[in-house]
């Protein structure tokens, strides 16, 4: 089944997106047993947002041997447990809408990955063999990083954390097993402006799955909607404004995002 958040004229909420192209939207959330209102919408005529609003983004770097390798002057070597960090639910943004660089940065670098949804049950102290029953289902993540501030700050929030530096979608895929896939092995790719970046198969993964999300859960509650972002394989690079970014994951579709400047605006009023 693929979830989705989107946008209609009647407001946000949830959907079934069948094989159609219509969306059956739900009553609430999609966690536990699922109520259609009747609505549905062509595609078309609704705008997909993230398919979910995370408390938090819990991140693991290092995670593919090729992508330590090629980091390997910025971030060591490959670690003996997983790394940890976390992005701000404020740096989540749709399919479609634009990553934005920071004013001044130069050095901003595209990371797809495989994002594991939490579902109803959450995760604490969850052993690896019943993580199962803990997740929702799968997305795509791009863990978007600023490499020169990755480097000189020595921790990694600032780099990662900025508005709009974690997209996720297009949906959920809450039954890749009714698709004939297994999400122990699929293949990850990235594109920006249609050349290829990125390649991998979530096979490689360092720590899969089942053990990130149990490591995780013995340290933070996982609740409902939060999403693990697995790490990336190797091919990074520098995105730029203009440019038009395409994360693939077998099963999942694809996360297109295009990449403008931050436009620099003040709560406070006016610009900074």
């Amino acid at each position: 089944m693929r979830i989705v958040r989107f946008a209609s004229p009647q407001g946000m909420s949830f959907g079934v997106l069948d094989g159609d192209g219509q969306v059956a939207q739900i009553e609430g959330h999609p966690f536990g047993r699922i109520s259609f209102t009747g609505a549905r919408y062509a595609q078309a005529d609704v705008r997909l947002l993230s398919p979910i609003l995370p408390s938090k983004v819990v991140c693991v770097g290092k995670n593919y041997a090729d992508h330590i390798e090629e980091m390997k002057g910025l971030t060591g070597d490959a670690p003996k447990q997983p790394l940890l960090f976390l992005k701000p639910s404020t740096a989540v943004i749709g399919p479609g809408d634009a990553i934005r660089i920071p004013p001044g940065s130069t050095n901003v670098h595209h990371e797809v990955e495989l994002a594991v949804v939490i579902g109803a049950r959450g995760a604490r102290n969850v052993p690896p063999e019943q993580v199962p029953g803990s997740i929702f289902g799968y997305t795509i993540g791009n863990d978007v990083s600023e490499r020169d501030m990755q480097r000189s700050d020595g921790q990694w929030t600032r780099a990662k954390g900025f508005d709009s530096f974690c997209p996720i979608g297009p949906w959920i895929e809450t039954d890749l097993g009714a698709l004939g896939l297994d999400p122990a092995d699929l293949e990850v790719t990235c594109t920006v402006d249609g050349e290829p970046r990125q390649q991998g198969r979530t096979s490689q993964l360092i720590f899969d799955v089942p053990t990130l999300i149990s490591y995780i859960s013995q340290v933070m509650t996982l609740l409902p909607g939060d999403v693990v972002l697995t790490g990336t394989p190797s091919g990074v690079g520098p995105i730029r404004p203009g440019q038009r970014v395409e994360c693939t994951i077998e099963g999942l579709g694809t996360l297109t995002n295009t990449v403008a400047a931050a436009e620099g605006l003040s709560t406070a009023g006016g610009a900074r």
